[in-house]
C-alpha cells in the first residue's frame, strides 16, 4: 500500500469480546446481569470483535438483539467459524450461515468486517495461500481480514497477493516464540488491523485463557502508537483490539491505548 495524502485515518480501539465473566469488578459492575454487558461496553467503546462465532454460528435474532443494543456509528468486527480457518472443510455452507445471521448487522450499517484467524500449524505453501484467496468469495461484500500466527507468511508475495484480493492484514502483537510474528505495520487494503495478544510466553502452548494473562506496561503501548501512526498515515481506518481478555486486563490496556494516542 502506498502512503496517503492528507488527514491521518481513523483509529477505532475496542476489545476482543466483551461478555467475560471474570470483568465483572475489574470493568462491569458487580451487580451486571449478563444481557446488559454490552449496553454497559457501548459506553466506553465504539467497536468490538465478536469471537463467539469461530464456535458456533448465532441465528440472525440474536444478532438483530445485538445491533439493537448499540447506537449508530458503533462498529462490528466478526470472526469467521473454525470450518474455514482451522478444519478447512465443511466452510463453504458453514460461511453461508455465517453470512445470514449477520444480516441485521449489515442491514444497520454496522458490520465492518470478518476477522479470519489462522493457526499456527497453518504454514505459508501456495496451495494455502490460494486456499486463503477462496475467503474472499465466501463471504461477498464484507471486508475480509486475516490473520496469520506462523511467520513463513511475512512475506512480500503474501502481501501483494492479499492486496491484489482485496483481502486486510492484521497485524499482532504476541509472544516472541518460535515461528511467530513479530510486530509489524503492514497494511493491504485501506483499512489497518491490530490485534493486541498479550506476551506470556509462558503460558501461550498451554492454551486455556491463561495465555492472555498479560498486562501491557506503558512502554510497550507507546511503541505500538508509533506503529499505529503509521498504518494510519496509509489506511482510511485503523481497527485495533485487545485480546488480552484475561480479568479485564484488555479493557484497561484498551483505555490506556486511547489516552496514548490522544483519540
Amino acid at each position: 500500500m502506498t502512503e496517503t495524502m492528507g488527514k491521518p485515518g481513523e483509529v477505532r480501539v475496542g476489545t476482543s469480546g466483551y461478555s467475560f465473566a471474570d470483568w465483572v469488578g475489574p470493568f462491569y459492575p458487580e451487580s451486571i446481569q449478563k444481557g446488559k454487558m454490552l449496553d454497559y461496553y457501548v459506553g466506553h467503546f465504539n467497536t468490538v470483535e465478536i469471537n463467539s462465532t469461530y464456535y458456533r454460528i448465532m441465528h440472525a435474532a440474536v444478532f438483530h438483539q445485538i445491533e439493537k443494543k448499540t447506537p449508530p456509528g458503533f462498529e462490528f468486527i466478526v470472526k469467521a467459524h473454525r470450518s474455514f480457518t482451522h478444519d478447512r472443510q465443511g466452510h463453504v455452507d458453514v460461511a453461508r450461515q455465517l453470512n445470514d445471521s449477520l444480516e441485521p448487522l449489515a442491514r444497520a450499517g454496522k458490520l465492518k468486517g470478518i476477522l479470519a484467524q489462522f493457526p499456527w500449524s497453518f504454514k505459508c505453501t501456495p496451495s494455502g495461500l490460494e486456499y486463503v484467496k477462496t475467503g474472499k468469495r465466501l463471504f461477498g461484500d464484507v471486508p475480509l481480514f486475516v490473520e496469520f500466527r506462523h511467520n513463513s507468511w511475512v512475506r512480500d508475495e503474501v502481501f501483494a497477493a492479499l492486496a491484489d484480493e482485496g483481502i486486510g492484514y492484521a497485524c499482532v502483537d504476541e509472544p516472541q516464540l518460535r515461528g511467530m510474528l513479530a510486530p509489524g505495520t503492514q497494511t493491504t487494503t485501506d483499512i489497518g488491523y491490530v490485534r493486541l495478544h498479550g506476551r506470556n510466553g509462558e503460558k501461550w502452548w498451554g492454551g486455556g485463557g491463561e495465555r492472555y494473562d498479560y498486562t501491557y506496561p506503558d512502554q510497550q503501548l507507546t511503541e505500538w502508537v508509533g506503529r499505529i501512526d503509521k498504518i494510519r498515515q496509509r489506511a482510511q481506518k485503523v481497527f485495533v483490539f485487545f485480546n488480552n481478555c484475561h480479568q479485564g486486563q484488555a479493557v484497561r490496556d484498551a483505555k490506556r491505548l486511547v489516552e496514548l494516542l490522544s483519540l
